[in-house]
């Protein structure tokens, strides 16, 4: 099946390795890391949320085969950034440095996001 293509685009504040909590849907309240970004589909996969059951054929990784659980993609609009120096959920925004470069900082607290 071919995956539909977005007519719309904008700027996806989230990166890879951002620690991120989950606003809606099944996995709510749940914290972990951002482990993949997919820029097309508007998505990213979380650490330990959107836990679904994958049913495997015995392969050369997999020997036994069975029902695997794994992470599945979350739109990101369903995720929001924790604040690293509060610890508390906050927006995203964008400025440039000193230096010159554009940066992203908690809007909670001002703290630039490394």
């Amino acid at each position: 099946m071919a995956q539909k293509k977005k007519t719309t685009s904008h700027k996806i504040k989230l990166k890879k390795g951002d620690l991120v909590k989950v606003i809606a849907g099944n996995s709510k309240g749940v914290q972990g890391k951002v482990l993949q970004i997919l820029v097309d589909a508007d998505r990213a996969v979380v650490e330990g949320a959107n836990i679904v059951k994958k049913h495997t054929k015995p392969s050369a990784a997999n020997p036994n085969g069975g029902i695997i659980e794994k992470e599945a993609a979350i739109n990101i609009s369903n995720l929001t950034l924790i604040d690293p120096k509060t610890g508390e959920p906050t927006r995203v925004g964008r400025r440039v440095n000193e230096d010159g470069k554009i940066v992203r900082y908690a809007k909670k607290s001002g703290e630039e996001i490394k």
